[in-house]
């Protein structure tokens, strides 16, 4: 081999092995999992605005389900697919849990109802503790408040669930977002008319019609209500989350595309 051929194999090589040391440093994503009711599932909640938040490096997956409670989310397997993805978490340097219930929770809501004492509080810590014990991070929310008024104030229906929620934090000591009581003081200062803007529909559209104004059955529930949220909702209370979770876990705010206002 000539000296300069010699040269440029050492250089080669050199760049190569610069090249898999740079590799090697590199960090491991990081993976965010979403788990709740129909106020974080994509089309009614704010999940897929948190998700479009992050980063491209983040996986972030809303398994979100719309009408499901602490209870029914376990017992349809649904839990069961989070525990899988903790289980296979080996390329991810975190997997953090985001998960909030409550709405379904609440009685009157047939089977997916839970008592508050000795089913709802337990669910959110066995949840937490499960998480923790698969080496994932529990990140316990409490529930996205309704958008219902009564005269000038808003009513509060899902204050106990939100205490739940931080009781059960705290006994896991587990990352905690108050998600309820900020969207509470957020929706009371708008006031009715604007809060209605967040909904998925105008309120004047609430039910789906033909061209003749005959409602139409089975037509795709796209109505009015207080609970659900559409795009404009959904980046609200997105950016509430955010700055909620860059508060509790402060490591994960390089994980943003940008910074959280406030």
């Amino acid at each position: 081999m000539t000296p300069r051929l010699f040269t440029l194999a050492l250089s080669f090589a050199a760049a190569l092995f610069g090249g898999l040391t740079a590799a090697a440093k590199q960090p491991k994503p990081v993976r965010v999992i979403l788990v709740g009711d129909s106020t974080m599932a994509r089309g009614s909640g704010y999940g897929d605005a948190l998700c479009a938040r992050f980063v491209s490096e983040v996986k972030c997956i809303n398994l979100a389900r719309g009408g499901r409670s602490t209870s029914t989310f376990r017992k349809e397997q649904r839990w069961a697919d989070v525990e899988a993805l903790l289980r296979d978490g080996g390329a991810f340097s975190a997997s953090y849990v985001l998960i909030q219930f409550g709405h379904n929770d609440q009685p009157g809501k047939g089977k997916r109802s839970t008592d508050l004492v000795t089913g709802f509080g337990p669910n959110m810590s066995r949840y937490a503790s499960e998480t923790k014990a698969l080496g994932g991070v529990p990140v316990l929310v409490t529930p996205l408040a309704r958008r219902t008024f009564r005269g000038p104030y808003l009513h509060d229906t899902l204050g106990p669930w939100a205490q739940a929620t931080r009781v059960a934090a705290t006994g896991q000591h587990a990352a905690f977002l108050d998600l309820h009581a900020d969207s509470i003081a957020a929706v009371q200062a708008m006031g009715p008319k604007e809060a209605d803007t967040l909904a998925m529909a105008p309120k004047e559209e609430r039910r789906a019609a033909d061209a003749n104004g005959v409602e139409v059955v089975g037509a795709p529930k796209q109505a009015f209500d207080y609970t659900h949220v559409g795009a404009k909702g959904a980046a609200f209370f997105a950016d509430m989350v955010e700055a909620e979770l860059i508060a509790a876990i402060p490591s994960i705010k390089p994980y943003f595309k940008r910074q959280a206002p406030g």
